[in-house]
């Protein structure tokens, strides 16, 4: 082969090289930004939830602002019930770009941030109002940051209420009430220590398995917020539900740190703004829907206990003591200092 042909053929390769990345990088970007719509850019949203959920329903609203803030420039496609994957998958596709944006459990981004243990935490929160104080303030926003290593971007938080202690024979009024109980929890280890420290048996079940297993006698109870209690009827197995708010574990908004990098910075306010306003719109949802969803509990014969959570707290002190990362226990000093 003489020089001249060497140097068409190595230009040629070169050419086609160059093409085949661009043409990869056009197709990351459609599938992330959902494609060009005469000049709209276009972001791709999926989640797991149903579209009756207040989470879904803020991210309508969300979208609504979003079109309002950037006069139709900017909108989102919302794509729920696990379309486009579970949560795990929607964060791995977040971290290659493309996917957008997803909603998550803080719970289960412990495994790609682990600042977010906190979270699984018992008693972190003194109440609801403790816990958005710290979410909106300081710590909370340095949180949403803390995944950028890991190219995700937490753009806000969505109320996911408090997990409390249901039973089908015995009430939980005390800590003491737990002893002997087999009680399902997550698979999660900070769950099962925090059932042991409190003298229960923790027993993990995957959650489509939990009524039959209530039902037929595997487990004595479980633990959640009100409207899973109440939407997924548990209320006909069992009919105790003590409010100890143990844990508030938030969900989030989290945006792909690639897809954010891509937008202009007026685009990325627009964006941030209509988070912020959906979080506020759905907080207000959720709690009419926890509720609606204690008025259902009680309407089909559940007994609703106030308990003293304070003795609770005092049992899974020393496992909260025993924590042994430095980083979880700078976070508990400063989420105490919160008022």
């Amino acid at each position: 082969m003489n020089r001249s042909l060497s140097i068409f053929v190595a230009g040629l390769l070169i050419g086609i090289l160059v093409a085949t990345v661009g043409f990869a990088g056009f197709l990351r970007n459609q599938n992330s930004s959902g494609g060009d719509r005469t000049g709209q850019t276009v972001l791709k949203l999926a989640h797991g939830l149903d579209t009756s959920h207040p989470v879904h329903l803020a991210m309508e609203s969300m979208k609504t602002e979003l079109e309002k803030l950037s006069s139709g420039s900017m909108t989102v496609d919302i794509y729920p019930s696990a379309v486009l994957g579970s949560e795990k998958e929607c964060i791995e596709q977040l971290q290659n770009g493309s996917l957008a944006m997803t909603k998550t459990s803080a719970a289960a981004l412990e495994n790609f941030i682990p600042s977010m243990a906190i979270f699984s935490l018992p008693y972190i929160f003194r109440d609801q109002e403790h816990l958005w104080n710290v979410l909106e303030g300081p710590v909370g926003q340095e949180l949403l940051s803390k995944g950028e290593d890991k190219f995700l971007r937490g753009l806000c938080y969505y109320d996911a209420g408090s997990r409390n202690f249901y039973t089908k024979s015995t009430p939980i009024r005390t800590p003491e009430d737990l002893k002997g109980m087999k009680i399902r929890v997550m698979n999660s280890a900070t769950a099962i220590e925090m059932v042991k420290a409190m003298g229960g048996a923790p027993t993990p079940i995957s959650w489509g398995e939990l009524y039959s297993a209530l039902a037929q006698g595997t487990v004595d109870g479980a633990e959640n917020n009100a409207p899973s209690f109440s939407t997924n009827k548990h209320f006909e197995v069992c009919k105790h539900f003590s409010l100890d708010g143990h844990s508030r574990i938030p969900d989030m908004l989290l945006m792909s740190l690639p897809v954010w990098n891509g937008l202009s910075g007026q685009q990325q306010q627009w964006l941030q703004q209509a988070a912020n306003k959906s979080s506020s719109f759905q907080r207000a949802l959720w709690k009419k829907e926890t509720d609606v969803a204690i008025q259902k509990a009680k309407d089909e014969g559940v007994t609703i206990y106030d308990v003293d959570t304070q003795a609770f707290a005092e049992k899974v002190q020393p496992m909260l003591d025993g924590i042994e990362n430095e980083a979880i226990q700078t976070l508990r000093e400063q989420i105490g200092q919160v008022k």
